[in-house]
């Protein structure tokens, strides 16, 4: 039987199969092989008790994908959810995030959340920054469930890491799209005692086919990957436009002179607080690389 492993403890594994969870272990090869199974493997299970739903994990299919931090498998995109009030949104920390997925080619949308806080006017200068970026940017409210139609279709049909700040509502987002009429996912919490572990331990919420939303802890510790300083400046598309007007080849937009994205920032056409935030990632590797 094929399933996915949507979360681990202590060497047991929980593969959502046939729309009922087994709980499983893996197979001792895979330790002499030195594999180590993921949350988000896709793998084949060999069935011993039906009617408790115990399992041995006999093969792990090939990853597309895998995330060194937090360890999970075949992740097809990240969604970052940001609040824009309470907590007022923190853009390094955005900044970083965006930095982390792109390091690892996970392709990122941005959600901003609790947009009935603000006004339309902020929820409009926001995207801006991030579509300007290259990046997708949703919106939404889980008061007034606004986007959540919107924020599903992004979903559907994939694998997305569920990444943000503490206090900023991805568990009332992930309430709102569990389908309250999907009574098999209410057992797949309950069998898998979701809520005890969640500050430990990462888990796929199965939404509907093939979909599926992984809530972790990982992101909440970020840092850099191995990354050279001189490197950052090719995941801000934003610079790309105004490289060409820099007086030196190689230019890294800090402190030369003739150079075009500094001029770009100074005129408004680059978002301050995306190179400001720029800015100090430069200098923290800088600083990283001499440790």
């Amino acid at each position: 039987m094929q399933g996915k492993i949507i979360k681990g403890i202590a060497g047991f594994y929980y593969v959502y199969a046939g729309h009922s969870v087994y709980e499983c272990k893996a197979k001792g090869i895979f330790r002499n092989q030195k594999i180590k199974p993921l949350v988000g493997d896709d793998v084949e299970i060999s069935v011993l008790d039906e009617e408790t739903c115990l399992g041995n994990i006999e093969q792990i299919r090939p990853r597309t994908s895998q995330l060194i931090r937090p360890a999970v498998a075949n992740v097809d995109q990240a969604l970052l959810v940001f609040a824009l009030k309470a907590p007022e949104p923190n853009l390094n920390l955005l900044d970083r995030f965006l930095l982390m997925m792109a390091k690892q080619q996970i392709p990122t949308t941005i959600c901003l959340n609790k947009v009935d806080l603000v006004t339309e006017e902020d929820v409009s200068a926001y995207k801006k920054i991030y579509e300007n970026a290259g990046y997708s940017v949703l919106s939404s409210s889980t008061y007034e469930e606004h986007g959540m139609d919107a924020l599903y279709q992004v979903l559907k049909g994939k694998t997305t890491a569920l990444a943000g700040p503490s206090g900023v509502g991805k568990s009332s987002i992930m309430n709102m799209l569990q389908p309250e009429a999907n009574m098999e996912v209410g057992d797949i919490s309950k069998k898998i005692e979701r809520g005890k572990h969640t500050t430990r331990h990462s888990e796929m919420i199965p939404l509907g086919d093939d979909t599926y939303l992984l809530d972790t802890p990982g992101f909440s510790s970020l840092y850099f990957f191995d990354m050279e300083a001189e490197d950052l400046k090719q995941y801000y598309r934003e610079f790309e436009p105004f490289e060409p007007e820099c007086r030196f080849s190689g230019c890294n937009h800090i402190g030369e002179r003739e150079c075009g994205v500094k001029q770009a920032v100074e005129d408004g056409k680059i978002p301050a607080s995306r190179y400001e935030n720029y800015r100090l990632f430069f200098e923290e590797l800088k600083e990283k690389k001499r440790f």
